[in-house]
């Protein structure tokens, strides 16, 4: 990944000297196994380790990467370099052993590696989430559906349902970092012929990892494209969240913004912009992650025992997907921390359509008053309409003495419009008296919304 979207202790999951490292690791704690079993000299395993568990270097690197260029063999230029740091016991190392030994074996550490440091990433925006929700929790908002408004919700809610979302992608990733994390040394085609499938069992302890059941020559890779499937959905959890900021931010809804620092600037052309930039980079963020699924997918098939298919994609997704995945998840991390909410701003788009917000609470009333629900359906309903007519062009008088025309004198509060033309409906008040709706619509109706916002928090977050 370039550096812009890169965190270091990501990187260095996926650099060379990890990877070189893990190697060696690997092929010393097989030369162990082997000692133990007998197979080889005890202080020749010893050598192994005294000789070659050295930094792997620059230069290192670099005559790995010159003997490379004569083998094409990554995993036998590896070799031939630590031979030579060796000398005479390098004989003993890779005995039995096949190049996916190595290889599936350390991108399984990688894995897990990267697979900490994001766990640790959702953490860490979880505990935010958190603290968002419990300091926003009874803040009121408009809900919307199919970008309408629809009926009030509170901003803590929306939190928690952010938190609730991550917290079940932190349980997903814990499941496939367990499921990738195996381990093969089983020689060529899987089947142990010059290799005792003890040496698998002490590598595996060693490394954390467990033992691949049967691995053929390569480790199954359905649990890859598990792995990367769980990432693909954490992303789109990510752009899941950063989406409901853009809308958010938009000018006409104007409810949060993305902090805004004293000398950013929004745009070269418009001095007066502040644009949501960083949610919508998290959603271009999201679909490169996202991306990695189909290749992954299609590595699943592989001819026989093994082909190498897969190995130039890996070579690239993982990384990709990995690193892109901890920035992501820092910088929502960042956005709500920072994210400036404008509670009365709120308020006012709650209150900007008449509190046609309680159309479904009239609803029930009236069938519990004794009206069928289709009857009650349409006299709240045109209702209601009359009241979003009013708005899209609103004028106190229309001149004409209509009665849909509105006089300020007869509506204190804008917010009570829906009430002003319930209680003018001859239909509806001739079976409901107008003090039964007045009552019904008193000004504690965002507190009827809210009533079991504590009971929505307490399965969030009281068992966590």
């Amino acid at each position: 990944m370039v550096p812009r979207y890169s965190r270091p202790n990501m990187v260095k999951v996926w650099q060379p000297e990890n990877k070189f490292k893990i190697w060696f690791e690997i092929e010393a704690h097989a030369c162990d196994a082997l000692a133990i079993d007998g197979q080889i000299p005890i202080e020749a395993a010893k050598a192994i380790w005294d000789k070659g568990n050295k930094e792997y270097t620059p230069d290192r690197i670099r005559r790995i990467s010159e003997i490379e260029q004569e083998t094409k063999h990554d995993v036998i230029a590896f070799l031939t370099e630590l031979a030579e740091n060796i000398g005479d016991e390098s004989r003993y190392i890779h005995r039995g052993m096949t190049s996916s030994d190595i290889l599936d074996t350390c991108l399984a550490v990688q894995i897990k590696q990267a697979t900490s440091i994001l766990m640790n990433d959702l953490d860490n925006l979880l505990k935010i989430l958190q603290q968002r929700a419990q300091e926003t929790k009874l803040i009121p908002i408009m809900g919307r559906s199919h970008g309408i408004h629809a009926e009030p919700t509170t901003v803590g809610l929306k939190f928690a349902r952010f938190y609730a979302e991550g917290f079940r992608n932190r349980n997903r990733l814990a499941i496939a970092r367990k499921d990738i994390a195996t381990c093969a040394i089983s020689g060529a085609v899987g089947t142990f012929a010059n290799i005792n499938p003890s040496v698998e069992s002490y590598v595996a302890a060693k490394l954390g990892l467990d033992v691949e059941p049967v691995s053929t020559q390569v480790i199954p890779r359905d649990r890859h494209a598990y792995f990367l499937a769980t990432l693909a959905v954490i992303a789109s959890s990510v752009e899941n969240l950063a989406t409901e900021i853009r809308h958010m931010q938009r000018t006409e809804v104007q409810e949060v913004q993305e902090y805004f620092a004293p000398n950013q600037k929004g745009s070269s052309a418009m001095p007066q912009k502040q644009n949501p930039i960083l949610t919508e980079n998290l959603t271009g963020l999201a679909r490169l992650v996202r991306s990695s699924v189909i290749p992954a997918l299609e590595n699943v098939t592989l001819w026989h025992e093994r082909d190498i298919s897969h190995s130039s994609v890996e070579r690239m997704i993982f990384p990709d997907a990995t690193i892109t995945l901890d920035f992501a998840l820092a910088r929502l991390s960042n956005v709500v921390d920072k994210l400036v909410i404008y509670p009365k701003r709120m308020r006012q788009n709650l209150d900007a359509f008449g509190g046609i917000y309680d159309a479904q609470r009239v609803l029930l009333f009236l069938v519990n008053a004794g009206l069928s629900r289709d009857a009650a359906y349409k006299i709240v309903q045109r209702n209601a309409l009359k009241v979003l007519e009013k708005f899209k062009d609103f004028s106190e008088d229309d001149g004409q003495g209509s009665e849909n025309s509105v006089h300020t004198e007869e509506i204190a509060n804008r917010s009570k419009m829906l009430l002003h033309f319930l209680i003018r409906d001859k239909e509806l008040t001739d079976k409901i008296s107008i003090s039964d709706l007045e009552s019904l619509l008193a000004e504690d109706s965002l507190a009827y919304h809210t009533k079991w916002v504590d009971t929505i928090f307490n399965r969030v977050f009281s068992e966590k």
